[in-house]
């Protein structure tokens, strides 16, 4: 039994592609700098699903550039970054959809 379920796990570990990690990690990374950010403009549940959705529609380009602030204070450009894509349409309709509020023109 044990090693059927060893042998599940080593089956879907290889599934994972290098990228898909990657992709993944940029992710969560860029989620840490961006929900600070939106959390300046609106409360808790509701900054986490607009995280959501900002990091959703961000381009992997985006997605590294806000990464590289991880563990400091967003600054001026990444503050820019953030509302530019959290005023994109799919942004947009995203949050509509998902009944979240709109971020603040700043």
């Amino acid at each position: 039994m044990r090693g059927a379920a060893l042998a599940s796990c080593a089956l879907a570990l290889a599934a994972c592609s290098p990228q898909s990690v990657a992709d993944s990690v940029a992710r969560q990374t860029a989620r840490t700098v961006v929900l600070p950010v939106v959390e300046q403009y609106m409360p808790g549940p509701a900054a986490q699903g607009v995280t959501t959705c900002i990091i959703d529609n961000a381009t992997a380009q985006e997605l590294s550039a806000l990464s590289r602030d991880v563990g400091v204070r967003a600054g001026t450009t990444t503050v820019q970054n953030v509302v530019t894509i959290a005023t994109r349409p799919d942004t947009i309709r995203c949050l509509q959809t998902s009944g979240l509020p709109l971020l603040p023109a700043v």
